[in-house]
């Protein structure tokens, strides 16, 4: 499943709600049942850049097509989403 420039406005306006990291996997796993998902802290990733950023989270598309698993900026290219969820009060 390939995402688009719209699916991840989508995904912006969901990051963007007052729900629980654990309420936006929820509705992003019913969203998108195509992709897996992931959570973890921001911190855990701090080496790649993310293709989206909001205040509460940091998002990365994961790309497992191949052999290994990789993070990818490349939206036609994920099989997955990595939410990282920031720290309270972290300043980006």
């Amino acid at each position: 499943m390939a995402l688009t420039t719209e699916a991840i406005e989508q995904i912006r306006g969901q990051l963007e709600t007052e729900a629980t990291a654990a309420q936006h996997l929820a509705a992003l796993r019913q969203a998108f049942p195509g992709l897996s998902m992931t959570r973890c802290d921001a911190s855990d990733i701090d080496t790649e850049t993310p293709v989206l950023e909001t205040a509460r989270f940091n998002l990365y598309l994961l790309d497992a097509a191949d052999h290994c698993a990789h993070v990818t900026a490349d939206p036609s290219r994920a099989t997955g989403l990595i939410l990282a969820e920031k720290a309270k009060g972290a300043v980006k």
